[in-house]
């Protein structure tokens, strides 16, 4: 198994400014992303899927992602660059990179910007792919909507709109209010979103003439699927297709057939082989707290803070001394893996005691199994069973239950282990 190293941050000068950006891959094409509303190069890899639907593209392509002037790793300007000069960083960025000529992967605001450069400059724009995009001013750009999210600035709120699907997870939260914070300042913002109000590319999408695909979500909870329609009947002959989920986001919700389509688009082909995820077998443990809203509403979100910190901490020293790795918190719970069944049974039953002790019982499930390594976190089958698998409470007179399943042609071997 080959160890993934983060890409490196480096600089592209546009004028005098200092643009951030990552490269990931060595494909034969350029795909260069287009930020939305916010971006930081290097936090960005912490959510969740984002990692890992670049390394998918960075199969058949070179990845480009940046951040906007003023915004993330980039230097910061005074007032809202202009699209005409955020056009001009791309340029500097394929330049420094010695790009000819680049796919252009605009997300959210970032379309515009994508669909006014490739009908600028078409000898430099080779496709153009929108996903959650508009042709001009929407709801979100109302003064008394920016207002209120300026004043909400670092707090997080904005995950309601872009990622609906986390919004009730506390750490989440959390981590995309610092996600504002490291993006960018209130008044920065604030101006950013006073100048997205004046955005209208209607004029231009009838003169790309570029091969374009626009995607979007059924039910985007920021911008309206109506609008996506409305932008790829606008542009001639575009393709058009909508994706179930709310998420704005890009990498998030279900992810697999937007990338299936994107690669056909780039490439001409279809192939899942070219997912090329690593396996191993490994046992993993998937433990969630017991009635944990009821415990949330009860003990008030300051407690329930503070208790949820011990337990944090607790998890991550019970993994550790049983030499498993701690994948992430789930808000309620862990995810973690070991390399085998034995300490990762005893590192279960010890934290089932350990939290109760202070307050907040848990429940485990246990699964041996192969799994996916997706850049920081997991998938497949095996942690969907641990999932399923902890349903009953950890405690002290547990008792462990184990079925073997030999291999053949349903899968690996695996061990199936639950708590009762």
């Amino acid at each position: 198994m080959s160890d993934f190293v983060l890409p490196v941050t480096r600089y592209a000068l546009s004028g005098e400014v200092n643009i951030a950006y990552q490269t990931m891959g060595d494909g034969p094409v350029d795909i260069i992303m287009v930020p939305g509303l916010i971006s930081h190069v290097e936090f960005a890899h912490e959510f969740l899927g984002y990692t890992a639907f670049l390394r998918r593209l960075s199969t058949f392509a070179r990845v480009v992602t940046f951040d906007k002037r003023g915004q993330g790793l980039s230097d910061r300007v005074s007032g809202a660059p202009a699209l005409e000069q955020r056009m001009d960083d791309v340029r500097a960025i394929m330049d420094d990179i010695d790009s000819k000529r680049a796919i252009l992967f605009g997300f959210s605001e970032g379309c515009a910007m994508s669909t006014l450069f490739v009908a600028t400059y078409p000898e430099r724009g080779s496709k153009l792919i929108l996903f959650g995009g508009f042709t001009r001013p929407v709801a979100a750009t109302r003064p008394e909507w920016i207002l209120e999210h300026v004043k909400a600035w670092g707090t997080g709120a904005l995950i309601n709109a872009l990622l609906p699907s986390m919004a009730g997870n506390l750490d989440a939260v959390a981590q995309f209010a610092k996600f504002e914070r490291l993006s960018a300042s209130p008044g920065a913002i604030k101006v950013l979103l006073q100048m997205n109000a004046l955005i209208d590319v209607r004029s231009v999408c009838p003169v790309v003439r570029v091969p374009t695909l626009v995607l979007h979500r059924q039910t985007d909870a920021l911008i309206l699927a109506e609008r996506g329609r409305d932008l790829a009947a606008q542009i001639p002959d575009a393709k058009y297709i909508e994706y179930p989920g709310s998420d704005h986001a890009f990498w998030s919700d279900e992810v697999e057939a937007m990338l299936g389509d994107i690669q056909e688009f780039v490439t001409g082909e279809r192939d899942s082989a070219a997912i090329e995820l690593e396996r191993v077998l490994a046992t993993v443990l998937f433990t969630d707290i017991v009635d944990s809203t009821r415990s949330v509403a009860e003990a008030g979100d300051h407690t329930w803070r503070r208790l949820l910190d011990s337990h944090d901490q607790l998890a991550k020293q019970m993994v550790e001394k049983y030499r498993g790795s701690l994948i992430k918190t789930t808000g309620d719970g862990i995810l973690a893996t070991f390399d085998g069944p034995g300490r990762a049974v005893r590192c279960a039953l010890a934290l089932g005691t350990a939290t109760r002790q202070i307050g907040l019982p848990s429940r485990a499930g246990l699964h041996t199994g192969e799994i996916e390594i997706r850049g920081r976190d997991i998938g497949g089958i095996a942690v969907h069973a641990a999932s399923r698998h902890g349903a009953v409470s950890v405690g002290r007179s547990s008792r462990i239950e184990s079925r073997h399943r030999p291999g053949g042609r349903r899968g690996p071997e695996v061990l199936e282990t639950r708590f009762a």
